[in-house]
């Protein structure tokens, strides 16, 4: 667990993020990051959870539709 510590930034306050957990993030200076609610708190993420929501929907439909998706490939 790493504390953090909420800062002034221009009329703003943010959360400054140690190099170490960008690196394991894989983020850099501009990406964006996703905040979701989460049992006891929230969850700090740099994959957009609609996003995976909407690639499970596609693949349950691939896998639905596999043997039209087959006949359709020859």
């Amino acid at each position: 667990m790493t504390t953090l510590k909420l800062t002034q930034i221009g009329n703003s306050v943010g959360v400054i993020l140690p190099k170490e957990m960008l690196a394991r993030l894989k983020l850099e200076k501009g990406d964006s990051v996703f905040v979701t609610d989460a049992p006891g708190g929230v969850t700090l993420t740099p994959y957009d959870p609609a996003l995976e929501e909407q690639l499970a929907l596609g693949r349950e439909f691939m896998r639905e539709y596999r043997d039209t998706f087959h006949q359709l490939a020859k």
